[in-house]
């Protein structure tokens, strides 16, 4: 049996993000320019047939898991057979989508059919003014549509993200608060990281996770560590006291949570990465269509994650922020 991907720190890897596309119908500040984008052409874009040969082979060195990312991968087009490749892979036991929502009512049926289960929704304010502002487009009515949807096809975990902005989003965690504990959902604030297309990120915009405890403690009840929470996963989870209500927070700047690290990622148009702020990355589509065999691609992951640094060393002077922006990388 092959030895599982373990990079120089003793990491294993067993969680995959796959970006399908770098196209999306919002532009979130955070993520990408409001006008004038440049995208990839579709016919550099990893055919459905390469992931599931990707991921077919990845699973042979230990992969378990499968998120699959954007841009936004409503947009492409009959997303439901990828899913539905990638849910009869019998050694995959987590499945996940991270959408913005805006497609996802017409789109839910069809995903749980083909065998989603688990779903990530980005709605960082419930404000539909303050929506707009920071995803320049309008759509709230939607993605509020799309987390219903989610709900009634019986998705669960659904968790909703909310990209967390000093000076623009204090006013919306009391509201996301309570919105879990009315829905359902788990909201995961997210510290605004360093991978905004208008390179306007600065520490001092960070609105700290254990600010956001603070708070929603104060003005709501206490919030309590989950003792059943994954430690691979970013984020750490806590529930209100009284049990209803379930919050994460994923404090990539503050609390980086690095040294648990398994994930690796793959960008829409075949690009291995180890992290999501690698200056390295590996043309593993490049490898697929010049004839590379499946233990080619094998090898490439295995020395793409053997690669890895130890961190990505957003609160250090060598911090170096990736060329591509986030839209590009995959969520």
């Amino acid at each position: 049996m092959p030895e599982p991907l373990i990079d120089s720190f003793g990491r294993v890897h067993t969680n995959l993000r796959v970006s399908v596309t770098d196209r999306c119908n919002l532009r979130c500040f955070y993520c990408m320019p409001a006008d004038n984008v440049e995208f990839i052409d579709r016919r550099e874009l990893l055919s459905f047939e390469e992931i599931e040969r990707i991921v077919r082979v990845a699973v042979t060195l230990g992969l378990r898991k499968v998120r699959l990312t954007g841009g936004e991968p409503l947009v492409r087009r009959d997303l439901h057979i990828l899913v539905a490749r990638l849910a009869a892979i019998p050694e995959i036991v987590d499945l996940g989508l991270t959408t913005n929502g805006i497609l996802l009512a017409d789109q839910a049926a069809g995903l749980y059919a083909a065998g989603l289960r688990r779903i990530n929704i980005s709605l960082d304010a419930l404000d539909p003014q303050k929506f707009e502002k920071i995803t320049r487009r309008t759509g709230y009515e939607q993605v509020i549509a799309g987390i219903n949807a989610a709900r009634i096809t019986g998705f669960a975990p659904i968790k909703v993200n909310a990209v967390s902005v000093r000076g623009l989003t204090e006013d919306e965690i009391v509201p996301l608060g309570l919105f879990a504990r009315r829905t359902g959902v788990e909201v995961r604030f997210i510290e605004f990281m360093p991978l905004d297309a208008e390179n306007v990120w600065e520490r001092n915009k960070v609105l700290f996770a254990r600010e956001i405890v603070e708070i929603l403690s104060r003005e709501i009840m206490p919030l309590v560590p989950c003792p059943d929470a994954n430690r691979h996963t970013p984020a750490t989870e806590f529930a209100f006291a009284d049990g209803v209500g379930r919050i994460g927070l994923i404090a990539s700047v503050s609390e980086p949570f690095c040294e648990q690290c398994d994930r690796f990622r793959i960008t829409a148009d075949g690009k291995l990465r180890n992290c999501l702020f690698s200056l390295a990355e590996t043309d593993i589509k490049e490898l697929i269509r010049g004839g590379g065999s499946d233990d080619d691609i094998a090898e490439a992951i295995r020395a793409s994650v053997a690669a890895k640094r130890e961190g990505h060393e957003i609160n250090t002077a060598r911090f170096i922020q990736p060329p591509r922006l986030m839209h590009a990388i995959g969520g």
